[in-house]
């Protein structure tokens, strides 16, 4: 089984794809841990170093997928 990260940061967009893309997933293949940047700050480093640059994000075996826009990392760091 495969692990996949979806960060986002409670915005509209970030809640929307999070219902559609994470419940997509097969849960025979991916256990699926779903970040919240917005309130778990220290993770920030975390999705930086896997090469997330804006939320919503998947992150699948080392690969992201940037899905619409919510928010750049830069701006969550404030």
């Amino acid at each position: 089984m495969s692990n996949a990260k979806f960060y986002h940061a409670g915005c509209p967009v970030c809640v929307s794809a999070e219902k559609q893309f994470v419940t997509a997933l097969d849960p025979k293949k991916y256990t699926v841990e779903v970040v919240h940047l917005g309130t778990q700050k220290n993770r920030l480093p975390e999705a930086e170093n896997a090469g997330v640059k804006s939320v919503p994000a998947l992150v699948m075996d080392g690969q992201v997928y940037h899905i619409n826009f919510g928010a750049n990392l830069s701006d969550l760091k404030k």
